[in-house]
């Protein structure tokens, strides 16, 4: 069985697009009030935070991606760094959940403003039958092929970054570029609260995996995954501090956090009035349904790869087509179930911690056994790993005082993960040559 892959199918503006386009679906729209309730006053600046972070760890990525383009990109990282053992799958899995539980708070976000824009409380059973609707539209366009994917996430991306640009300097203008939030304070905000918000903020960044993810469909992959990401990132920590402070201009702080799952829509109606609020749902609609796509994109190959791999199991269910195609439906079906179980806030979390996790693993991995044969620096990784230690600690903290029953979920979702695939390695033990791939 074949996943697939149609090499050069994805140009460099395309991957800047499929990146910018997972990390703008959510990371401005779904998490600009989360933020700002760990951070207090100073929440925009989480976003910078969130970017330094995101930066050192972009790094490992970048160096792996120029070496080793490929499709499936983290499976790949981690099998060169652990060959074909748990750590390895269960690192991948753990990357490949983060991003099908960003897909359930995308599509979740995706409901929230749809109900506000038609005047409905973003509440009860409408948000999580909307939002397995959008996941299940999301899954027909990527049945449709990668060039359908492509065209569409460029489209998107266009639409969505200038959009919300237009959005930030209008409501700042509107505002008098005053700071409306700087006055308040939360119960929570402190030092600890801020370093906790960097842990979504970077969620919000996360989506640059997407195209490293994506590699060996990319044109040029030695140069253009490693630009793709680069440009990716840079625009966006652009418009979230645009976005951040327009919001902050518009609203005091505790109407933020009260609005939280759809804090640019609140922040539109008294800075732009009635056209404005409108016209930023139908935004944060576009920004959240080509997030969702790109998104569900990337994981289906990764998936694929792992599966191609042999390191996790596999099976079709009697559905006809190739990996791709199934993969594609097991993170509808995943998506779809988080969406209706978990509110936004758990969802979140969940894929904070998860991904993480992930990455400590794999700049550990990278260090020990990779950085001479790519020729990258040391401490960039260590920093990477320092850092995202230091940020998981913190959120940890938080999060263990606010909600205790979502650290043991990720406790538990993390200790099963690498329990399921030391079980089906054990009894399915990969190729000998795949142990020795470095």
């Amino acid at each position: 069985m074949s996943t697939d892959y149609e090499k050069n199918s994805l140009t460099l503006f395309d991957a800047i697009a499929m990146g910018t386009g997972v990390m703008i679906g959510a990371g401005i729209l779904a998490l600009t009030g989360q933020i700002a309730e760990l951070a207090g006053p100073y929440f925009p600046f989480a976003f910078v935070s969130g970017a330094i972070v995101t930066a050192f760890s972009a790094y490992t990525y970048v160096k792996m991606s120029n070496a080793y383009p490929s499709a499936g990109g983290i499976g790949m990282i981690l099998q060169k760094a652990y060959g074909a053992t748990a750590v390895t799958a269960g690192a991948a899995l753990l990357m490949a959940l983060s991003m099908v539980i960003n897909e359930s708070l995308v599509a979740r976000t995706f409901a929230t403003y749809l109900l506000r824009g038609i005047d409905l409380a973003p509440t009860g059973w409408p948000v999580p039958l909307i939002a397995v609707c959008v996941i299940l539209f999301a899954w027909l366009v990527n049945a449709s092929g990668n060039r359908s994917v492509g065209l569409f996430s460029t489209v998107m991306a266009v639409l969505k970054v200038g959009g919300i640009a237009v959005f930030g300097i209008a409501a700042l203008w509107a505002g008098g570029f005053s700071f409306e939030a700087t006055g308040s304070s939360t119960d929570i905000g402190g030092f600890t609260g801020f370093v906790a918000s960097t842990a979504l903020a970077i969620l919000a960044f996360k989506g640059f995996t997407t195209i490293t993810n994506s590699g060996a469909e990319i044109t040029d992959p030695h140069r253009n995954v490693g630009q793709a990401i680069v440009f990716a990132i840079g625009i966006c920590i652009l418009v979230y501090l645009l976005v951040a402070f327009a919001v902050g201009s518009s609203l005091p702080l505790e109407t933020i956090i009260e609005a939280k799952d759809y804090a640019l829509a609140e922040a539109a109606r008294p800075a732009l009035g009635s056209v404005g609020f409108y016209l930023t749902v139908a935004l944060a609609l576009v920004a959240t349904a080509s997030g969702l796509i790109a998104s569900m994109f990337a994981v289906s190959r990764m998936l694929a790869m792992l599966t191609d791999m042999k390191l996790i199991p596999h099976s079709h269910f009697g559905m006809p087509g190739v990996i791709r195609d199934h993969t594609l439906v097991y993170t509808v079906v995943v998506a779809s179930g988080l969406a209706v179980f978990f509110d936004l806030s758990q969802i979140a979390s969940l894929g904070a911690f998860f991904y993480l996790v992930m990455d400590i693993i794999i700049h550990w991995g990278v260090f020990r056994h990779l950085r001479e044969d790519i020729g990258a620096r040391g401490w960039m990784m260590l920093a990477a790993i320092g850092l995202d230690t230091i940020v998981l600690i913190a959120f940890v903290v938080l999060k263990w005082q606010q909600d205790p029953a979502i650290v043991v979920y990720a406790v538990v979702g993390i200790a099963a993960v690498f329990a399921f695939v030391k079980t089906f390695l054990h009894f399915n033990p990969p190729d000998a040559h795949q142990h020795h791939i470095r």
